[in-house]
């Protein structure tokens, strides 16, 4: 293992945040300008930037998460193209380095990525090994500094503002000693975006990977983001960029021009995000307790489904499964999402506010059926999925209706059956539903 790298003592024409000073990938070392090897360790994985040293917000993302993870347990697979991902009919839950080569992407129908890539090795997500390896990330994070935001299971927002004489280093020089550990003791490769806000981390991060150590400073953000399509802003989805095409906005640059006032009276409460994105701002926090949002499950079909009666039936376990994670989670759910994929990958999505929380499988399914009975008009859909969010404190969910008498007792007959499962597995007590009844 390389030595660690000293702080940062800055010579005669340096200041004290390091200027003219760089930061070796692999150890964390801090070599001069114009240097082509660390001092420290020999590697040529140098980064330069002007403001490098004066940064403290980044973006940690681990390298093709599932697909590092198994090639970590099977070193036979290092040079394979590797997918991790559902059967025939399933799609790409994560692909390495070697497949994205051929064009497999997350999310591919697996059908199209076996046709890109005939060769790929297929393995079965394994979750519970993939949580594993993703808290002992999270550690490693928050062992560097206690500002962690988690985004999923192998990423997270950290700020390490303050963290100078914890860690006898910049924050630059602690994350290249961060990703170093992680590729030590998880065994897999992350990369890091380094920025003055978490909008710009996030781009950065994006940048260089695999093993990639990017930088975006304030002076030249406006104009890196300028020639962008609009879809890179973080919140523009498809329907928004089609939204804000038509209206003769295809670039970052075409958004930075038009005043917030305008961008907020055209798109609503995101147009101030917009503005600010554009021009490289975000003032959001890096939040160590960011609440979940929203708790979903979804089900991809073993052959394409039309069938009303067919798709309650999948809906039921559904319901199920979100009701136990709400109730692991301590929070009720006050609006039900449901969606439909058809059998030409079209996303349906439909969702009902409830008068109160709740946590209840029969309370969603009640609200994601009325759904589903609306949407099952004969088309043929291959997956459904559905979801809770607006959430709140659990003591708040499913509270005594006067209007509906027999809610209490629906909540006294699931929380039983909870109870048993609790005690003797989810498949000791099935509702008659759960049968397709």
């Amino acid at each position: 293992m390389p030595p660690i790298a000293p702080p940062i003592v800055p010579g005669p024409d340096e200041s004290a945040s390091g200027s003219g000073r760089g930061v070796c990938r692999d150890c964390g070392g801090a070599p001069v300008a114009k240097s082509t090897r660390c001092p420290l360790c020999g590697s040529r994985r140098l980064v330069f930037h002007p403001e490098l040293h004066r940064l403290a917000v980044a973006h940690i993302d681990c390298d093709a998460f599932y697909a590092s993870v198994e090639k970590r347990d099977n070193p036979s697979l290092t040079d394979r193209p590797v997918i991790v991902g559902g059967g025939h009919r399933g799609v790409v839950a994560a692909c390495c380095y070697v497949a994205r080569m051929y064009g497999v992407r997350s999310a591919m129908p697996m059908f199209k990525a076996l046709a890109l890539c005939a060769d790929a090795v297929v393995i079965p997500p394994d979750m519970a090994k993939y949580r594993t390896a993703g808290h002992r990330v999270r550690a490693l994070m928050l062992d560097t500094t206690p500002l962690v935001e988690p985004l999923s299971i192998d990423e997270a927002f950290l700020d390490l503002s303050g963290t100078e004489t914890l860690h006898g280093a910049t924050p630059a020089q602690t994350l290249a000693r961060l990703i170093r550990r992680i590729e030590d003791e998880v065994g897999i490769t992350a990369s890091v975006g380094l920025a003055p806000n978490k909008f710009l981390a996030k781009v950065a991060s994006d940048l260089d990977k695999p093993r990639g150590f990017a930088v975006i400073g304030r002076a030249e953000a406006a104009a890196f983001l300028a020639p962008k399509a609009v879809g890179m802003l973080w919140g523009v989805g498809r329907a928004l960029q089609a939204r804000l095409e038509a209206d003769g906005l295809r670039t970052v640059g075409d958004v930075a021009q038009v005043p917030q006032a305008t961008l907020m009276r055209r798109y609503g409460a995101i147009g101030r995000r917009l503005a600010l994105f554009s021009h490289g701002q975000d003032d959001r926090r890096v939040e160590p307790d960011a609440p979940v949002k929203s708790i979903s499950a979804e089900t991809t079909f073993g052959h394409d489904l039309s069938d009303t009666e067919a798709l309650l039936a999948q809906l039921w376990p559904l319901c199920e499964k979100v009701s136990r994670r709400l109730k692991t989670a301590g929070v009720g759910g006050h609006t039900v999402t449901v969606k439909l994929k058809t059998g030409d990958f079209h996303t349906l999505t439909r969702a009902h506010r409830l008068s109160d929380s709740t946590q209840l499988a029969e309370v969603l399914y009640r609200a994601a059926a009325l759904l589903v009975e609306r949407l099952a008009d004969g088309t043929r859909y291959r997956l459904i999925g559905v979801g809770a969010s607006d959430l709140v404190d659990g003591a708040r969910a499913d509270p005594p209706d006067l209007l509906d008498p027999g809610v209490q007792h629906r909540a006294d007959v699931e929380r039983a059956i909870d109870a048993v499962r609790a005690k003797m597995g989810n498949d000791a007590i099935r509702k008659g539903r759960g049968e397709g009844g």
